[in-house]
């Protein structure tokens, strides 16, 4: 029995030409299941728990099928890719509720650094105790993801030298988050922050992977993942996340695949080897290299990914989803996204034709999957 998977996606709206445009205060008025964000340049829709990945394809499908038809009542808009203002637009904060004072906070502490578009991979593990440990070795192994995943290597037309820029500038709150060694670890640490002001509320705690539920810190039921760019092809964020439920299955299995039992390292040392892997991701995605947590061998991520994925595809064939994490291979050999709009970079083209060609590549693979899929699921 596979585990409940659902996603948070984050998306900018703007024009065929790439620039970003502030429309979520009308999207959210008109549109069922779509949230604002503080700024008004990107809007997030959320997917139910589903257990099939068939059912996810659609569930992440439909959804953008219904803004983009909602986009072109308003004008010549579309979805634009990529996990940063890309184009430009990162000198100012276009607010899409002022009177919230939460985001007055947002926009006053860290200004457009949080202007991004990500995917949150949520995965349920109802067991306090697993879920933390699922935390900390998913906390020490996401670097891997965020270099699947890196889609945002410009920032205001240029190229900044990250991968992922978003994960690169991204303010990492509160500054020292520890791994956690149990339950009781964690609420006593949420409280003490809450009651010191580094967390405004619960939801203020953003960091590469955490613990969520309906009330936090005390009642938990899924992993949150929220190190991953915008993965705009579906198949391709399935994958990633086939890889990630694969690895959190074998982790159930095995209560040893635990960093605070299995590592060299202490647990401060721990957190420093992530820190430290997470900027290496985001600088060079899958050529980084990285520093491994159990005995502190350097690996290139892509060779770490591809010994995870051959450690866990018997669990995914057993599972019946290999299918849906053979993809990842395709993603080892040609790059990530990022990669992809370096290399058209580097062979002469500018920033927006990067973005463009994005934009119409992006639609393009919508509708096929549509048309080859989800009719057929839907019919």
């Amino acid at each position: 029995m596979g585990l409940l998977k659902g996603f948070e996606i984050e998306m900018y709206t703007g024009t065929p030409q790439g620039e970003i445009i502030g429309l979520s205060d009308k999207i959210v008025a008109e549109l069922d299941g779509f949230v604002r964000e503080p700024d008004s340049r990107n809007v997030e829709y959320v997917t139910s728990p589903l257990l099939n990945y068939e059912s996810l394809l659609c569930a992440l499908l439909t959804p953008r099928r219904t803004l983009r038809n909602y986009l072109q009542k308003l004008g010549d808009y579309t979805l634009i890719p990529g996990s940063t203002l890309s184009l430009g637009g990162s000198d100012r904060f276009v607010r899409s509720d002022p009177t919230n004072p939460y985001h007055d906070y947002i926009e006053n502490t860290y200004h457009t650094k949080v202007v991004t578009a990500s995917v949150h991979i949520n995965i349920g593990i109802d067991d306090p105790e697993i879920l933390m440990r699922a935390c900390r070795l998913i906390r020490m192994e996401a670097p891997l993801f965020l270099a699947l995943s890196a889609a945002s290597p410009f920032l205001d037309g240029k190229a900044t030298g990250y991968h992922s820029t978003r994960w690169g500038v991204f303010p990492q709150t509160p500054n020292h988050v520890p791994l956690f060694a149990s339950h009781a670890h964690h609420i006593e640490w949420v409280e003490q922050q809450l009651a010191a002001g580094t967390m405004q509320n619960v939801r203020h705690l953003w960091v590469s992977v955490r613990p969520n539920g309906d009330r936090r810190p005390y009642d938990l039921n899924r992993l949150e993942l929220r190190i991953c760019d915008l993965v705009t092809d579906p198949i391709a964020l399935l994958a990633i996340t086939a890889l990630l439920e694969a690895r959190l299955l074998q982790l159930i299995e095995n209560p040893d695949l635990d960093p605070l039992s299995q590592s060299i390292f202490s647990p401060e040392e721990l957190v420093k080897i992530a820190t430290n892997n997470e900027i290496a991701a985001a600088t060079l995605s899958l050529d980084a290299q990285l520093q491994h947590w159990q005995d502190g061998r350097t690996i290139i991520a892509r060779d770490w990914i591809s010994e995870i994925y051959d450690e866990v595809w018997a669990i995914a064939k057993q599972q019946g989803f290999s299918c849906f994490l053979s993809p990842l291979q395709k993603i080892l050999r040609v790059g990530n996204e990022a990669q992809q709009w370096l290399q058209l970079h580097g062979v002469g083209l500018d920033t927006q034709q990067v973005i463009t060609q994005a934009i119409t590549a992006t639609h393009e693979r919508e509708l096929e999957l549509q048309d080859k899929l989800c009719s057929s699921l839907v019919g």
